[in-house]
């Protein structure tokens, strides 16, 4: 009882202060921890909608920075944010981005993507994985020399395989786990850093 109290505490919070939704509280957690998020900076947020991660970071780059939101589903326009309706995995919208905001551009890649969930732990792994290997092709194009990457994984029998690949593309990196997270998920953030 106590984790569905808490989990509709970050849901009560996310509404009174104006979050389209409880997922913000994963970033800011981690925001605060490890500062990922500056003012001037450019972000990329992948699978961004319904929006409360872009939200989040529109503000924390202010002044002279931008986030860039990419998802299949429509975003309601935010203050700060340019959307991008695509899905990920598309290599149109790739090759769009790359035309319209240049390859090096980004400061900071996040990627709260996940599958549509069936219920059934292996298949959603790996399709959280797939999407996940997404998001580091995003970051290999679009991140500066010092940027950093934050993207969710599912944790599986693959999991320690994707992070052997990031630390070869990175010098650190450090596994997170929000208070935020439903208590049973088996969600997990990378954090990557060069």
């Amino acid at each position: 009882m106590g984790g569905a109290r808490r989990q509709d505490t970050y849901a009560r919070r996310a509404q009174a202060e104006g979050y389209r939704s409880r997922a913000v509280y994963k970033l800011i957690e981690i925001d605060q921890r490890d500062r990922l998020l500056r003012p001037g900076q450019t972000v990329l947020d992948l699978g961004a909608a319904p929006g409360s991660w872009s939200q989040y970071a529109a503000r924390r780059v202010r002044p002279g920075g931008q986030v860039i939101a990419v998802d299949r589903t429509p975003v309601q326009p935010l203050p700060g944010v340019s959307l991008l309706r695509g899905d990920a995995r598309d290599p149109a919208l790739h090759s769009r981005f790359l035309e319209q905001f240049g390859v090096g551009c980004c400061d900071l890649v996040l990627s709260d993507m996940a599958p549509s969930l069936s219920g059934m732990r292996d298949a959603d792994q790996a399709r959280s994985l797939a999407l996940a290997r997404s998001a580091r092709q995003w970051a290999d194009a679009v991140l500066k020399p010092s940027g950093a990457l934050l993207v969710k994984l599912f944790q599986g029998t693959d999991s320690a395989e994707y992070q052997d690949e990031l630390q070869r593309s990175f010098q650190r990196v450090v596994v997170r786990k929000p208070a935020a997270s439903r208590g049973r998920s088996r969600e997990l953030y990378l954090l990557c850093l060069r």
